[in-house]
């Protein structure tokens, strides 16, 4: 699902109470507020989604396959998403008790 279709499944949700052009903006500045405390080095926790958090990755050797010459790529940070319990429920159509 792409970030157009979020927007079209939001408008057809709340009826068309808001305008696409806000729901985008919502969702800009949602997206944005996650990015913004992983780039701080903190985690970001939606309750009954899950977490996003920051993974350092540690400098390593790394090959071209394509022409086989190795070389040192550096440190870099990754993102780690771990889903709650409760959506890992819902996605495995168990019940979820409250």
């Amino acid at each position: 699902m792409v970030k157009k279709e979020i927007i079209e499944k939001l408008s057809e949700k709340i009826h068309r109470k808001l305008k696409k052009s806000d729901l985008k903006k919502f969702l800009e500045i949602f997206l944005n507020t996650i990015i913004q405390g992983i780039t701080e080095d903190r985690s970001c926790e939606l309750r009954s989604f899950g977490t996003w958090r920051p993974k350092k990755v540690k400098a390593r050797m790394v090959r071209n396959p394509r022409t086989n010459i190795r070389f040192m790529k550096n440190e870099s940070v990754s993102i780690a998403f771990k889903m709650s319990q409760e959506l890992q429920k819902k996605i495995n159509n168990e019940e979820v008790i409250n």
